[in-house]
């Protein structure tokens, strides 16, 4: 049987942490299939580029069959020319002192360029992953930033959150993390997100029950569980001095080999997508995280869930803040 074609898979802020986690992930079949030859193309910032040269090193004496050749560069036309998949994982930090305003604008002046890049070079069909925060409007802007690719293609990354609760489930109940399905991350990959396990299941001795039954601490569910998944990122800084690298590059397979292969019959997972057309009442010009399945690399919202009233003030929360962060940043693209 004669090889598949190579894809061409770009990955931004390539020289750092959470790049330094992934890229071994894809290069050696773990996203795209244990079959496909992949062409990696690590873009960064020129002060990286020596960094980056060590990154294509290792992954040269990795010698992995699948990956064919690997291309470092710091130019948007080099990184982004006829890709296949973007995963976009550089953006700017927060640093001290810094408002959240000057955040926004230093990465819409980023994903506002990366967006263009897509646009001129990339192929139509690509599938973008928007990873560096604030992540939902960073995606945004990259593909208000591209118009000749559709908006589907775009999604930004709160698989992690996803992780996140299934894991304080599962260890909440003494079961391993994959009896755990369909909790949903609602909203924005911030603290204001909301994590929800009035849909989850939980499998406990081989029958599936709902979450609530199975964890019995109603208390627990709606307060501590829910900051807990909320604050984990900060969590993970303060006893790590560093972000969460290693389970960051762990979401960002899963999302991604999920949009390649499908996700699994009567499950759903999380990801940021443009709200248009939703049943929640959720202001359609977002990207949001919705539960979502996924079938032919075309993804879809799990419509019609029922939402109580607890939920329902959590899921405008979070959309409110989205707006808020939507409307600064446009201001700042309308510069």
């Amino acid at each position: 049987m004669p090889r598949a074609e190579p894809i061409r898979v770009v990955v931004t802020g390539a020289a750092g942490q959470i790049a330094y986690s992934l890229l071994f992930s894809i290069a050696k079949g773990d996203v795209f299939g244990k079959d496909q030859p992949i062409i990696l193309i690590l873009l960064d910032i020129p002060p990286m580029l020596p960094v980056l040269d060590g990154v294509v090193m290792e992954l040269q004496d990795c010698a992995l069959p699948l990956l064919r050749e690997v291309i470092p560069t710091d130019k948007v036309e080099v990184g982004f020319k006829d890709i296949d998949a973007a995963i976009l994982v550089g953006s700017m930090p927060r640093k001290e002192g810094m408002e959240r305003k000057d955040l926004l604008k230093a990465n819409v002046a980023i994903f506002k360029t990366q967006g263009q890049a897509l646009d001129k070079y990339a192929k139509k069909t690509v599938k973008v992953l928007v990873v560096g925060n604030p992540a939902n409007t960073n995606c945004l802007i990259a593909s208000k930033s591209a118009p000749s690719i559709p908006k589907e293609n775009f999604s930004c990354l709160t698989r992690l959150d996803h992780n996140r609760a299934c894991s304080q489930v599962a260890m909440r109940c003494g079961v391993s993390s994959d009896k755990v399905k369909n909790v949903i991350i609602w909203g924005n990959h911030s603290s204001t997100q909301y994590p929800d396990v009035h849909h989850a299941k939980v499998n406990v001795s081989g029958s599936e029950v709902s979450a609530y039954d199975a964890v019995k601490n109603d208390a627990w569910l709606r307060g501590d569980f829910i900051s807990t998944v909320q604050l984990r990122g900060a969590a993970v800084i303060k006893a790590r001095k560093l972000s969460s690298a290693m389970s960051a590059a762990k979401a960002i397979c899963d999302h991604m080999r999920d949009i390649w292969f499908g996700t699994k019959e009567g499950e759903f997972i999380s990801m940021g997508v443009y709200a248009a057309g939703n049943s929640y009442g959720i202001p359609e010009d977002l990207i949001y995280s919705f539960p979502i399945q996924i079938k032919n690399k075309t993804w879809k919202v799990v419509d019609g869930l029922p939402i109580n009233d607890f939920s329902r003030a959590k899921m405008d929360a979070t959309a409110a803040e989205l707006v808020e962060e939507r409307d600064t940043a446009m201001d700042f693209l309308s510069q």
